[in-house]
């Protein structure tokens, strides 16, 4: 009888263990980046509507300020919209006539591009806020994206085409 009791202590200690580990692991996914959608032929699984401009990626229900993983874009093309203090002008932006001219050289890489940052907007890191631009998304590893650089460069279009790590962010407040 002893022994079984011993067992039995044993046994509900390592599953009392268990099922705090699952808790403690389910809470913190919640604070995980979320997940770039970087393929437009693949359907990207979130709880938000983006623009076709926009890189999309996995949101959960009611996010109010999230970011995503790094990843790695290759910058197009930018345009200077405003000055050094923050007077931007919104309607300077790479037209979407053009996006959709660059996402038809790379189908399978999301090709984006930023706007005038507005609360329910998109941002992206490690560009200057006072530029627009166009990238396509590169990958999540620099291997990839170095690549993706060399297909980028082989069109002969976008001159001065630059790798760039950074993340896409949305502040639903």
């Amino acid at each position: 009888m002893k022994r079984f009791l011993c067992a039995a202590v044993i046994v509900s200690s390592f599953a009392a263990n268990a099922f705090v580990n699952v808790n403690a692991q389910t809470r913190g996914r919640s604070g995980m980046p979320a997940v770039v959608c970087g393929d437009p032929t693949v359907r990207c699984r979130t709880e938000n509507t983006f623009e076709p401009h926009d890189l999309p990626f996995r949101l959960p229900p009611r996010a109010v300020i999230y970011e995503t993983e790094f990843f790695y874009a290759i910058v197009l093309k930018s345009i200077r919209a405003g000055g050094q203090y923050g007077d931007e002008n919104c309607d300077v932006f790479v037209p979407e006539r053009e996006r959709l001219a660059a996402q038809r050289l790379f189908p399978r890489h999301k090709v984006f591009a930023s706007r005038c940052p507005e609360a329910g907007s998109l941002y992206y890191t490690t560009v200057s806020p006072t530029m627009r631009f166009m990238a396509v998304y590169a990958g999540r590893t620099r291997a990839e994206a170095e690549q993706m650089l060399a297909q980028v460069q082989a069109t002969n279009q976008f001159n001065g085409a630059n790798l760039r790590r950074m993340r896409a962010g949305f502040n639903g407040t």
